[in-house]
């Protein structure tokens, strides 16, 4: 699975809104498979987006080197 670096949400938000644009175009020109593959898409990159913010949030945690027992 393709993990996004946090680093990219604001690409990721130009990305979106380059889909939006083309989305009402293809709209207005009564594209249906483009506005399908469009929609597709911009699930896709909200979940992206979503992932990305999510993990963001989360700390890391130092697992140590293992020890013998003894």
């Amino acid at each position: 699975m393709l993990q996004i670096n946090p680093k990219m949400l604001p690409r990721l938000d130009e990305l979106e809104k380059d889909l939006v644009m083309r989305r009402k175009r293809a709209e207005e020109e009564q594209w249906l498979g483009e506005i399908e593959g469009i929609d597709l898409t911009l699930t896709f990159l909200r979940t992206k987006q979503a992932d990305a913010i999510r993990s963001r949030r989360r700390t890391t945690v130092d697992l140590e080197f293992p020890r013998p027992r003894g």
